[in-house]
């Protein structure tokens, strides 16, 4: 066996010799720079806050004065037969069901019009003026939110609004002095479509990066083979940048049971009936103005439980359906002429063709 003597007649067996010297001033320096760091900021300032608000939950704290009785769960008891709070819960989770939704597929739609479906001969490419709609559909993400939430507020004025005032113009005069914000049948979707509106530029972009990955030979193949768009998109494009998507699912349900910023821009009240109100204004309205900030964090620290569920329904789901690697095997499309275009036949029909190019 390999070792080397040591103080006192003894020998350093080779395995520990290698392991002192695996821990080099270098290494430790690394160890300390990348992974201690790190650590000990995500542990100051994400761990330690978080179980502070679960402290404060389960007091009295007022938030201006430095004493605060523990009440234990009574906070908790209080928030769920609090039918106020229980309505925003509810408006909350429409939110996340609704919006993240309506968002992906849209911006998959414009994503797939600007990248693989244009012309049906030649090479795969969006439609003409494809980088022009990118750009007008990115520009809502640059603007701020509450920017948007204020200037939306505008265009649903009941008296001076955009919006009636084109319905109007148009004939259709019962939407005159129409208030989208104060009825409640129109107050909620109104709202989302703001949010919605808000989000969709930015993941367009992020679908058009993730279609840009698919090879082209792929496309080419189900075109070729009949297979039309939407089968196309539905049965190629979704699986194979199915990663993304539950990305943007998660970020977008995170944004929508947030919602803050939109909801207070445009209805600073609830809404008609608690109708748009959100867990987070109502979070706002009991800590800053009834200075109940004991209570107010058990919500804050229940919106945070619902946002964690929600990331984990959103996980399961994906794995239960095929995702992970099952994703980047993407279903074979029926196509019109009775055949299937798969990544595989795609890749075989390339070659071929380059083969025969080649001859």
């Amino acid at each position: 066996m390999n070792t080397a003597s040591k103080p006192g007649g003894g020998r350093v067996p080779a395995a520990r010799r290698r392991r002192i010297r695996n821990y080099s001033f270098d290494r430790i320096s690394f160890m300390a720079v990348f992974l201690i760091l790190p650590l000990a900021i995500f542990v100051v300032f994400v761990i330690s806050p978080f179980v502070q608000a679960v402290y404060y939950s389960m007091t009295n704290w007022t938030g201006f004065s430095p004493l605060m009785g523990f009440v234990g769960l009574s906070n908790y008891v209080k928030l769920f037969q609090d039918s106020t709070f229980l309505q925003a819960l509810r408006n909350n989770v429409l939110l996340a069901l609704v919006v993240p939704f309506v968002t992906i597929v849209i911006a998959l739609a414009i994503a797939s019009l600007v990248t693989v479906a244009g012309s049906s001969k030649g090479a795969v490419r969006g439609i003409r003026a494809a980088g022009f709609y990118r750009v007008v559909s990115f520009f809502p993400y640059c603007v701020p939110a509450i920017v948007i939430g204020l200037i939306w507020a505008q265009v649903y004025d009941p008296a001076a609004g955009l919006l009636n005032g084109f319905l109007t113009g148009i004939g259709l005069h019962g939407f005159a002095n129409f208030a989208w914000l104060g009825v409640v049948a129109t107050a909620m979707p109104a709202s989302m479509w703001v949010i919605i509106w808000s989000f969709i530029g930015f993941y367009t972009v992020l679908f058009v990066a993730a279609i840009k990955g698919v090879p082209a030979e792929t496309y080419e193949a189900a075109r070729l083979d009949g297979a039309g768009r939407f089968r196309t998109a539905v049965s190629v494009t979704v699986p194979l940048i199915r990663d993304n998507v539950q990305t943007a699912y998660i970020y977008l349900g995170i944004a929508a049971l947030d919602a803050f910023v939109y909801m207070q821009a445009m209805n600073a009240g609830g809404g008609p009936n608690n109708t748009t109100l959100t867990m987070s204004q109502e979070l706002f309205n009991v800590a800053f103005r009834k200075g109940q900030f004991g209570y107010a964090t058990a919500m804050g620290v229940v919106l945070a439980a619902v946002t964690l569920l929600f990331a984990a329904i959103v996980f399961t789901v994906n794995r239960l359906t095929g995702g992970g690697d099952a994703a980047r095997r993407p279903r074979a499309p029926r196509t019109r002429r009775g055949r299937v275009a798969t990544p595989a036949a795609a890749v075989a029909f390339a070659s071929e063709r380059r083969e025969g190019s080649t001859r």
